[in-house]
């Protein structure tokens, strides 16, 4: 297991067919780029959804958690162009998550994603254990756990601040889509959680700080 002092900002939407092709290029073009040049932000990527959920998810790792509360992230809110003002107005249903990153098994990006909504009181102990088992399955490449935090866990301006549940979430990245489908399972079953309800997502594309630096 790694130990991490690392942070996450997961942002999950919905958006009208009408205003995908827009929404999209402001992401590809502008959104990860200006939010991966921001001091102590590491990587940005991009996925769609397969299987439940938003249509799409955006993660950004971080340095740690102090990153959020930095003066370079509040900055980047104050000079949002047009196309950022408009776009975010454009997202249905979101949903942000700032959440500390713990239980870290494996090396590396799969191209598909699960993540498993798990109760509030997880241990991290009992999700590092269930990573390490899945380590030993074909396809596996890495898991974690996110921890939302509460004080910076603020919604976005489209998000209903109403029965708001930040829950912990178990994200488990693998090769395939046949290997997210198996780990997710066996996951369940560890936890003794409902397989439906498990969020499959692919790979979109993804931006590194060390790339923005070359």
């Amino acid at each position: 297991m790694n130990s991490s002092n690392q942070g996450m900002l997961f942002v999950a939407t919905d958006v009208a067919a009408q205003d995908e092709a827009d929404f999209n290029q402001w992401y590809d073009r502008e959104h990860v780029e200006e939010r991966v040049r921001i001091e102590g932000f590491l990587s940005g990527t991009r996925y769609q959804s397969l299987q439940g959920g938003r249509q799409y998810l955006g993660l950004y790792k971080t340095e740690s958690l102090e990153s959020f509360t930095s003066a370079a992230y509040h900055a980047a809110f104050t000079r949002q162009t047009e196309w950022s003002v408009a776009n975010l107005q454009k997202m249905q249903s979101p949903m942000r998550r700032v959440c500390a990153i713990s239980a870290q098994v494996g090396l590396g990006s799969g191209s598909h994603l699960a993540i498993v909504t798990l109760p509030v009181g997880s241990l991290e102990n009992q999700i590092a254990e269930l990573g390490n088992t899945l380590f030993a399955h074909a396809g596996f490449i890495h898991s974690s756990l996110l921890t939302p935090d509460t004080a910076l866990s603020t919604p976005l301006p489209k998000e209903s601040p109403e029965n708001r549940q930040l829950l912990p979430m178990m994200l488990i990245e693998s090769s395939s889509a046949e290997a997210s489908q198996r780990l997710a399972a066996h996951a369940c079953h560890a936890l003794n959680l409902p397989l439906a309800d498990v969020l499959h997502y692919s790979l979109g594309w993804q931006l590194t700080a060390q790339e923005l630096k070359l």
